[in-house]
């Protein structure tokens, strides 16, 4: 099962470059991925029920993340629709992107549909495998992004715009309700395995609560009513897509789902009545739409929903009868459904056209499509002896038989009939429309313009119609198949797939269903059923636009409240909530008796009070720098107080933050008037320092409170020796950041790295990413600028001591400042490296390291300008932070390849010849990638910042002297 992933995993990253090198041939060998895939869930196809195969690697046992990935009878079921309908897709796909037309060129964003196509293929494989439900929800969500990625393929369109971000919406949000109820049954149960919970079923009414928020997210995936209406939306995609997610592939995964918690969930409150009645809503009303659609896609969009609604009747009553007549369903659904939408693309291809009304005369040009098209399309409506016609039999047998659904069977019955009578109706329309001659005596004007379509384009279709022929006929075969996941519910099974069961009442409603149905289509003109005033379901497009109108005007009436563009009022209004709702959480709640005190020694008492004194004279400091050092104080005492306290990795990070921090805000001073205004301080001085205060005041109160709280002895004790023995390292800190906690440290250099993202996207409004200026960049820079320009002249280069301070501004220069910096500056970066490589033994990491180099390039700027920057670290900032961010990424899966949980350390141990025995930790690579991340982050400040700032003045400077001049 690793295998099947990471192979898909590897044809995702591989498909552009095999699409640019082999062009449309490479979706062949694309397709050999799940074909080849697909013949391993053959060769291990589960014998029984008990039979299944099992994979656990260890991911982030911590949050109950490991990868359970378990294969058993339905998992193989849906495992063969995933796989082997998208292997038919990707060789289609050859074909279906052939240009057409003497002008036409290839689709340019071909490579990169290749890919998302091939990791939905993987996505789908690993949903139905994953027996951890958060996992399941991982892969979930994959499948909701590629399906939007894959909708939204024609970009430049607004209707698949509109229908990518509206299935990405209604198919996240259920997904975040269902996320919701995972966990709700998971902490509950005190297992996320679905294997688990099926067996040992937890009650109560909480988890009550979280069943229906599962379905909420299996019903919007499975397009049931009320969320139904992102489905013929998204036929403004591709074809293939189409074909394959929105027929046979993703709208399944609401399907399985719950087809794989009925067992233990059926009797839940709610879970019957919820799926009965917005399955049957969704069969009934979807497939009256069904019948007058014109667009061909849309008709079999139309007729998808029904029948999604039919099955999640079915495989929601918790009988076995009805579990295997929901599944053969399911099975004849896809492979028929698919075969259509191929047959779609192929008309759509070949005529320009999909519209109905627009086709005649097509059967005759093409007697091949034709006859794949009526397979396909017989199959649906369940005529004898297609695989269509075994599950409308079994429907019919098993729903007159069962007891499970009490006084509701005869009603879900009749509704099944009527359904079914829809499907024949649109399916003969279908046939009819695509083509029949219509009374024509030659083919209308776009299939007289016909391309017709080659063999290899023909053959998907033809493989997968001729497929529901043969399993119609090997009944038998696909009974024992599909009976080893029935017989687990509780019931089992009494019914059997066959071709022919006798003339009983299974039989005499499918004959009632084909003579109505082909009755009321031939009476369709009379009976207007192509002309309904009132479409059904047609208001759910327009509910879904007036709530996300809503939706709009609620987020710009907020905004306009909470971001009124004035940084002041904007920190107020943070700050505001920060003191507010913690303390009225805190008086609500229980409260501890506080046991403080106040000082250990007389020196941390001198801190505070320097640390005060910082506070007030940051308050009444009316010149912007003064404020600023003042506020660096207070930072600088904590780092004391963090030194007194034993904390020398706490007090290091501290202060090369906080010198940082005064490098960048003296970079943004000036820009901005020395001081504020006296009318500004005296008016605002005030409350800001209330405000400031009770912020102190508030983040005490809550720290004395949660210190006072705890009622065991906490794990402090434990970490050195853990951190040693397991983490490898003996900086316990260290270890807590790269192993411990290495998610968190993940997700905050990432928020690092978005923050200096954004900080230098205000400031760049070309190009984003870059390296800073070198000397040779300099001549051009002046011309640039034009006769206005200052001449730095490289004159004085003999009396520098940094390269780039030749062209730095004179006035800015100071001797003694670049002599101290070419002699510090090699210090800095090896103490750098110190910090980097023994940070986890010693005071020190990657992060202290890198804001040690980040001092070091903030150092040779201020001493030599701009030019400077460049000749130190002539790289582009995005490339270090990229690669840094892949290397934190990438331990993640040294470490379990290495057999060690995700993201954790694991000892690689080795001699050398010189170095003798060495022994390598996976997190020295973590270490590495932070250090690249704060060290590019740096460099993209000090560009922006720095760099930028500096031209913008510069070009300021000598539009001044040229206005002068003129």
């Amino acid at each position: 099962m690793l295998g099947i992933l990471l192979a898909h995993v590897v044809g995702t990253a591989a498909a552009p470059w095999l699409v640019r090198r082999l062009g449309r041939a490479a979706f062949y060998l694309l397709g050999a991925i799940p074909l080849i895939s697909l013949g391993w869930v053959v060769a291990n196809w589960p014998a029984s029920p008990a039979d299944d195969l099992r994979t656990t690697v260890p991911w982030v046992p911590g949050l109950s993340m490991d990868i359970e990935l378990r294969f058993d009878s339905l998992s193989a079921i849906m495992s063969v629709l995933a796989l082997g309908i998208g292997a038919l897709v990707l060789f289609y796909c050859a074909e279906y992107f052939h240009p057409v037309g003497p002008d036409a060129e290839t689709d340019p964003r071909l490579p990169g549909f290749a890919a998302k196509m091939v990791g939905f293929a993987g996505s789908m494989f690993g949903l139905m495998v994953s027996d951890n439900m958060l996992v399941l929800y991982v892969f979930w969500e994959l499948t909701t992004v590629l399906s939007f990625l894959l909708i939204g393929h024609y970009a430049e369109r607004a209707v698949n715009r509109r229908a990518a971000i509206q299935a990405l919406l209604v198919t996240t949000a259920g997904g975040l309700a269902m996320l919701v109820g995972v966990i709700i049954l998971g902490q509950t149960a005190g297992s996320y395995l679905l294997s688990d919970l099926v067996a040992n079923p937890p009650s109560g009414a909480v988890v009550t609560v979280g069943v229906l928020l599962i379905l909420v997210g299996a019903l919007s995936k499975s397009a049931i009513v009320p969320l139904h209406f992102w489905l013929p939306g998204a036929m403004a995609a591709p074809t293939p897509v189409s074909a394959y997610l929105h027929a046979a592939a993703m709208v399944k995964a609401g399907i399985y789902l719950v087809a794989r918690l009925t067992p233990g969930f059926a009797d839940s409150p709610g879970w019957r009545l919820t799926l009965t009645v917005l399955g049957l809503a969704t069969a009934l009303l979807a497939g009256l739409r069904a019948v007058r659609e014109y667009d061909l896609k849309l008709v079999l969009a139309y007729s998808t929903v029904s029948q999604l609604g039919l099955m999640m009747v079915l495989v929601g009553a918790g009988s076995g009868d009805l579990m295997l007549a929901g599944l053969t369903a399911m099975c004849a659904h896809a492979v028929a459904k698919a075969t259509l939408f191929m047959v779609v693309g192929i008309i759509d291809h070949a005529t320009g056209t999909r519209d109905l009304r627009e086709l005649a005369g097509l059967g005759r040009r093409c007697p091949a499509l034709f006859m794949i098209a009526a397979a396909g399309a017989a199959s649906m409506a369940g005529v004898p002896p297609f695989l269509g016609f075994i599950a409308k039999e079994t429907i019919f047998g098993t729903e007159a038989r069962v007891s499970v659904l009490g006084s509701a069977g005869p009603y879900v019955l009749a509704a099944a009939v009527l359904s079914s009578i829809f499907t024949v109706i649109y399916c003969v329309r279908f046939l009819w429309g695509a083509f029949a001659d219509k009374g024509q005596s030659a083919p209308s004007a776009h299939v007289a313009e016909l391309h017709r379509p080659t063999v290899a384009f023909l053959t998907p279709p033809a493989i997968l119609a001729g497929t529901g022929l043969i399993l119609g006929m090997l009944s038998l075969v696909l009974d024992s198949v599909l009976q080893t996941y029935a017989k687990t519910m509780r019931d089992g099974t009494e019914y059997h797939l066959a071709l022919w069961h006798g003339l009983g009442l299974p039989v005499w409603l499918s004959a009632l269903v084909l003579v109505v149905g082909t009755s009321l289509f031939a009476a369709r003109g009379p009976l207007g059923l192509t002309r309904l005033r009132r479409l059904p379901l047609g208001k759910a497009d327009q509910i879904y636009d007036d709530f996300i109108r809503l939706l709009d005007v609620a987020a710009v009436r907020l905004t306009a409240i909470t971001q009124r563009g004035s940084l002041p009022i904007n920190q107020a209004m943070i700050f505001a909530t920060l003191i507010l709702l913690p303390l009225a959480a805190l008086m609500l709640g229980a409260r501890n008796r506080i046991d403080l005190r106040l000082w250990d020694t007389p020196l941390q008492l001198t801190v505070a009070v320097l640390v005060v004194a910082g506070g007030i004279g940051a308050t009444m400091a009316r010149n912007r720098l003064s404020a600023v050092l003042m506020v660096g104080v207070t930072g600088y005492g904590c780092a004391v107080a963090f030194a007194f306290h034993g904390a020398p990795d706490l007090a290091l990070t501290q202060l090369l933050v906080e010198t940082v921090t005064l490098v960048i805000f003296v970079l943004v001073l000036r820009t901005l008037p020395a001081e504020t205004s006296e009318r500004s301080t005296a008016e605002y001085r005030w409350p800001r320092a209330l405000l400031a205060v009770a912020v102190g005041a508030s983040v005490a109160v809550l720290a004395a409170f949660a210190m006072a709280a705890r009622t065991r002895d906490g794990v402090a004790p434990l970490l050195p020796d853990a951190a040693y023995f397991r983490g490898y390292g003996a900086n316990t800190v260290n270890v807590i950041l790269v192993d411990v906690r290495a998610w968190d440290t993940l997700g905050e250099i990432s928020v690092l790295l978005v923050a200096a993202t954004g900080v230098a996207s205000m400031v760049f409004r070309d190009r984003r990413f870059g390296r800073a200026p070198r000397v040779a960049d300099a001549g051009e820079r002046r011309k640039d600028l034009g006769p206005g320009a200052t001449p730095y002249s490289p004159a004085i280069a003999s009396t520098t001591w940094l390269r780039g301070s030749a062209y730095h501004d004179p006035d800015q220069r100071s001797l003694v400042l670049e002599v101290a910096t070419r002699i510090i500056f090699p210090l800095i970066m090896v103490v750098s490296v110190y910090f980097l490589f023994g940070g986890h033994n010693n005071p020190g990491g990657g992060f202290a390291g890198g804001l040690a180099a980040g001092l070091g390039l903030a150092l040779r700027y201020l001493a030599g300008g701009r030019y400077e920057l460049g000749e130190t670290l002539p790289l582009d900032s995005g490339k270090i932070l990229g690669v840094g961010l892949c290397l934190v990424g990438g331990t993640a899966l040294g470490s379990l390849l290495l057999g060690a949980p995700v993201l954790s350390s694991a000892a690689v141990q080795f001699t050398l010849p010189v170095l003798g025995h060495v022994k390598l930790v996976t997190s020295l690579f973590f270490d590495v990638g932070v250090y690249l991340v704060v060290v590019g982050m740096v460099l993209d400040v000090l560009r922006s910042l720095g760099v930028r700032l500096d031209q913008e003045l510069e070009s300021e400077a000598a539009r001044r002297a040229l206005v002068r001049m003129s």
